[in-house]
């Protein structure tokens, strides 16, 4: 299973492929690492997740752990393209409402 970061543009990073328990812990690594880069460059960071294929609770459990690393570094964080696998495990779980989705 692999999984890939890919820069969009400037501060908007797309996720593609699966994420569950085998992939998120090193996808966890790779976005530690570039907030901590982010908080060099820009004050905003943009995740989308329109091509992830497949997550369960473990990907949820990574945008939760995203966020407070984004918390953390005073960076502002908005996921966009959530897709409904993933709000139906957050909307279960009562994280919708503290997800920053981003609304377009």
């Amino acid at each position: 299973m692999s999984i890939k970061i890919i820069k969009k543009q400037q501060a908007v990073y797309a996720i593609e492929g699966e994420l569950n328990m085998q992939t998120v812990p090193e996808v966890s690594k790779q976005l530690a690492k570039l907030i901590k880069e982010q908080t060099l460059a820009t004050e905003n960071l943009t995740l989308d997740l329109a091509s992830i294929s497949r997550s369960d609770s473990a990907g949820v459990a990574l945008l939760i752990d995203v966020m407070q690393h984004a918390k953390a570094s005073k960076i502002i964080l908005l996921f966009s393209n959530l897709p409904q696998q993933m709000q139906d495990i957050a909307g279960i779980s009562g994280l919708l409402d503290i997800l920053p989705i981003s609304k377009n």
